[in-house]
Order: structure tokens, then sequence, then C-alpha cells
């Protein structure tokens, strides 16, 4: 009986103090990290309405805002693939590529500004940048785009219901509406639960993997309510990582800046491969592993990479099945430009 009652003594200590280093490791991740809401919060000048959400998602969908009529935004963050393309780097009009990965669409909102290097500081603004690009959607000019939705009778009375005034069919507005659209793509997951204090959301070997990312260093700049996001970053701290693209650089044109790229956001990492501003590298262990050389200077063992890995898994959330289910889109007209396969034809 005596055994019997120090073993259950036993099983009680054990309990109590996992429950006691379970509550401490979550007020440490609270130091680094916040719950997402249900919505990216919305500038002023772009409130967001169920209108123009849906609007904004026929455009995200529609592949006539590119040259081609091929090539739509959910071409290259395809949000049956978790907002990417699954590629090195993007495949756009006659087959050209940037230089560059092209990074989710989900809970893009909340980072500090878009683009690997940063160069758009809102989602407004980034939804401008691929409709032009010559190695992207390839279209003209914003004129030609504006022209060729007013071709649509679909889009011109939407338009006029979401944004109402003489003009709404405007470059400016097209992006607005793809923006408010992108601010519903939040991605809750497991470590929200945890998060919001339910510590049984995460495993044993996920809690450890995220002890370990935050003692280790990781969460110095993968932080805040995206895990990523909010600040620049050089790619290779410690050792130089080979690349040519000298990152933000090309942007500010400062010396500093050069190999300076965006953190990412670590959210739905495990299905957002390949990893880098270039692609280069398909393995999240792997990532992990540079990263951990790269960045911090250490040699992470086979046995810490599992267990960061294993927490970085839990950050895998739920695509809303309404973004995610395609819309039907507003016909064309016969005055609607027809599909040109280059860009000077």
């Amino acid at each position: 009986m005596k055994k019997i009652k120090v073993a259950l003594l036993s099983v009680a200590v054990a309990a109590t103090s996992a429950v006691a280093s379970d509550a401490d490791l979550l007020n440490k991740a609270k130091n680094y990290f916040k719950p997402l809401p249900k919505e990216i919060p919305a500038p002023k000048d772009n409130p967001t309405t169920p209108e123009k959400v849906e609007l904004g998602k026929k455009l995200y969908y529609d592949p006539r805002l590119s040259l081609s009529g091929v090539i739509s935004c959910n071409t290259c963050h395809n949000l049956a693939t978790f907002g990417v393309d699954g590629v090195e780097t993007a495949l756009g009009h006659e087959f050209k590529t940037g230089g560059r990965n092209s990074p989710t669409v989900l809970n893009a909102g909340f980072h500090i500004a878009q683009f690997w290097d940063g160069r758009a500081k809102t989602l407004e603004d980034q939804a401008k940048g691929p409709i032009l690009a010559h190695v992207e959607m390839a279209m003209p000019n914003p004129e030609f785009v504006v022209l060729k939705l007013q071709t649509i009778p679909g889009y011109v009375e939407e338009f006029k219901k979401v944004f109402g005034g003489d003009n709404p069919l405007t470059y400016d507005n097209i992006a607005k509406a793809i923006a408010a659209f992108e601010r519903t793509l939040v991605t809750p997951s497991r470590f929200d639960k945890f998060l919001n204090g339910d510590t049984n959301a995460l495993t044993k070997k996920e809690k450890e993997g995220l002890k370990l990312f935050i003692d280790k260093g990781c969460a110095s700049c993968h932080n805040g309510v995206a895990v990523g996001g909010q600040m620049f970053a050089k790619f290779g701290i410690v050792k130089p990582y080979p690349t040519p693209d000298f990152g933000r650089y090309k942007v500010t044109k400062k010396e500093e800046d050069r190999y300076v790229f965006k953190v990412p956001s670590l959210r739905n990492i495990e299905m957002t491969y390949p990893y880098f501003h270039d692609g280069s590298v398909w393995d999240l262990k792997e990532a992990v592993r540079i990263m951990g050389e790269t960045q911090l200077g250490i040699k992470l063992t086979h046995d810490e990479i599992d267990k960061i890995v294993a927490f970085l898994k839990s950050l895998t959330g739920e695509i809303p099945e309404s973004a995610r289910t395609m819309p039907v889109l507003p016909a064309s007209s016969k005055d609607t430009p027809k599909p040109r396969l280059k860009i000077h034809d």
C-alpha cells in the first residue's frame, strides 16, 4: 500500500511539474508571439465589406487580368497549395521567370511590408505590381487593365455597387478590392489555441521544439502575430549565404541593405516549400539547419532540428473555405480585348 501511495504521489508531482512547465513556456511564448485575430485590420481608406471581398475574390482568380488570359493572382499564390506555387521561381508571361520565390499570400497583411525586399508598403501597393510586371502578368499599363474590365458588364456593375461614385472602376479600386479579399486570408492553427491558454493544444515534442525555437534565438526574428514578417534582416549574418541577389539594396541603394530581406512568416511553413528568397531548399529540416548556421552561428543537432520542425508544423492552419472555393466569373463581351500570348503581338 505504501508503495502505491508513493507511486501515486510521484505521478501527482510529475503532473504538477508538467503543468507548471507548460505555464512557464506559455508565458515565455507570449513575450514573442500573439494569436491571430479573425481578420487582418484594414486601412481607413479601404474598409473591408462583404461585397468588396467578393469582388476582390473574383479579381484574384480572374486570369483576364493578365495579357495572355491564363495567369491570375492565384496562379502564383495558389490557395489550394497554401498561397504558393510550389516552384523555385514563378513561371510568368512567355514562360519567363523572376529571380525570387513567390511568398505565400496567407496572413500577408500582418507583415511590415510586401515582397521579399519590402518595396510595397501595403497589400494595395503589392496587388498593383504583378499585373504590370513583364515577367508575371505582363499587362502593358493600368489604363489597359481598366479598359479591359470596363468591357465586362458584370464587373462594371459590381464596381458601382462596391465603390459608388461616377468612375468607380479604377486601377486603385482594383487593387483595393484584391487587398480586401486578401485580408480575409487568416489561418489560425493549434499554436493559436496554445497562445490563448490551451497548453494541451501542442504535443510534448512540439512544446520542446517551441522552447528550442525561443532559446536558440529563432524567435528574435521570427516573432509577432505572423511568426515573422515584422522586420528586415541580412541573410548570412554569421555565415555568408551564396546568392547573387542583393535583396533590399535594390530598393534603397544603401550599402547596409545588401543581402537584406524581409523576414518571412513561418505560419504554414510546412506547406509553403521551397524555401528562402531563391526557392533553393525543398526540405524544412535542411532549411532549419541552414538558418541555424547562417543566422545564429550554431550547429543544431538532428534531435533539435527534429523538435523545432515539429513545432513549426503546429503553425499549419486552416485556409478559409470561402476563400479557396473558386468563384464564377462574369462573362466577357464582344469588345473585351482578346488574349495576347506575346507582349508585342
